[in-house]
């Protein structure tokens, strides 16, 4: 069975709401939808105080090439654009609809009626990508990189497959595993479709072996595609990296930035971005909702959440049975790549896949000791760095040492961290090495 090469670790799984059936989350009262919900230029405003909207209406035009639209998911009237505090706790502007009832645009096809390509012949690479694009389709795996640009492969790069990213490594988290499961043939149409939009003959779904009622589902489904092939993999974080899956699947290893996997021959997106092409595509639906796993040892009844993007966090805690007194922390996304969240007046985004509450004594923090110059972070590194030394040259603020030494490379997956017996805080310094050192980048290409 197949997996990348270098590095990798393996935390305990958790995933505790693997065999809950997805679940449809309430309406908000307020919905808060924020301009920053991907990569890139913020998206700008075409409502104002007081217009009336509709699920599906169009909010904020994309900001440029590398941006996306937002979309009401609530219908009601628009209360304000403001400042709001976002799961980075950074105050970002946002638009903030007061709902009134359940009123949607009257071109989304809200039917469970199963539409495939073949009745679409019309349909061009064209054509898709521009419906994805005005969809405002991003990655749905917590990057949320702009789906049509990803779509538009940069001159002197021709995509050869499409793989589609069904690992779901991080732990706790099972929004993906549950979408499999619920949606295997939208998921096959929405890959049919990412596959004629970049030219591509063949299709790869990789999904780790533990889930194997996933694996044999869309094994099953994936029959009548004889494009399309599901990868199983076996269990190792971060296995949902982008260029760690297509080592894993093609062998191919994606070289050091700016190099991204089409110049390897490789578009990989999200299986739930895959979805949500097949609605925006195939339904006219923009992107107005998603899956996100509210989980915790101590949630009394954790669950995968289909909830409308604007819905506070604090709302989708307390439909799963409230915060538990014995709270220590709360993490937007899974332990390992997730941060903890300031607030719970939170609004969830296109990029929000869990909700993990952690308890006190699960959150708290172990004293770090004196490195022990074990490699074990070098060991365990994806991407053949040597975190023990960058994270050192970060805190004495040595950046030219810490560019030289490869830091924009890192993926932040936090295998190094994991994996130190003196429970360094290696992660958080090259983090911070990797922030710096990026800014600089930046402004000396600005210089030029």
């Amino acid at each position: 069975m197949k997996t990348f090469r270098k590095g990798g670790v393996h935390p305990a799984e958790n995933k505790l709401t693997a065999g809950s059936p997805i679940r449809q989350a309430a309406l908000p009262k307020q919905a808060v939808f924020s301009l920053f919900q991907h990569i890139g230029a913020p998206a700008v405003p075409v409502v104002k105080k007081g217009d009336v909207v509709k699920v599906g209406t169009l909010l904020a035009e994309a900001g440029g090439f590398v941006s996306a639209p937002v979309h009401s998911s609530v219908s009601g009237k628009v209360n304000k654009i403001d400042a709001v505090i976002d799961a980075s706790g950074t105050r970002r502007q946002a638009i903030i609809v007061d709902v009134e009832g359940d009123e949607w645009e009257p071109a989304i096809d809200r039917t469970d009626n199963l539409v495939t390509l073949d009745r679409h012949p019309e349909l061009d690479a064209k054509a898709i990508v521009e419906k994805i694009k005005n969809a405002g389709i991003v990655g749905m795996g917590g990057a949320t990189f702009p789906c049509h640009v990803k779509l538009s492969p940069p001159p002197g790069c021709k995509a050869e497959c499409v793989i589609i990213n069904a690992v779901e490594c991080e732990p706790y988290l099972t929004a993906d595993h549950r979408l499999l499961l619920e949606h295997p043939d939208e998921v096959l149409v929405g890959v049919s479709l990412i596959m004629k939009a970049v030219g591509v003959s063949h299709g790869y779904i990789g999904i780790e072996n533990n889930k194997p009622d996933a694996i044999a589902l869309m094994k099953e489904r994936a029959a009548t595609y004889k494009d399309i092939e599901v990868v199983p993999l076996k269990v190792k974080y971060p296995q949902g990296g982008e260029k760690q899956l297509v080592a894993a699947i093609t062998g191919r290893e994606v070289p050091a930035p700016p190099a991204i996997p089409i110049n390897v021959g490789a578009v990989v997106q999200n299986v739930g971005t895959a979805f949500a092409i097949y609605q925006a595509v195939m339904k006219n639906r923009p992107l107005i909702d998603r899956i996100i796993t509210v989980t915790g040892k101590s949630v009394s009844q954790p669950g995968n959440l289909q909830a409308r993007l604007g819905t506070p966090f604090s709302q989708l805690i307390d439909e799963c049975g409230g915060l538990p007194e014995d709270t220590g922390k709360i993490i937007g996304g899974g332990p390992m790549m997730g941060k903890a969240l300031l607030t719970l007046d939170v609004p969830m985004t296109k990029g929000s896949s869990g909700l993990l509450i952690m308890n006190k004594a699960e959150a708290k923090r172990t004293a770090p000791q004196p490195c022990i110059r074990c490699a074990k972070c070098v060991s365990a590194c994806p991407m053949g760095l040597e975190p023990y030394l960058l994270a050192t040259l970060s805190a004495h603020a040595q950046w030219e040492d810490v560019e030289r030494l490869d830091v924009t490379s890192c993926i932040e997956c936090g295998s190094c961290q994991f994996t130190c017996p003196s429970h360094r805080p290696l992660l958080d310094n090259v983090r911070l090495g990797k922030t710096t050192v990026m800014g600089i980048i930046r402004a000396r290409n600005q210089k030029k």
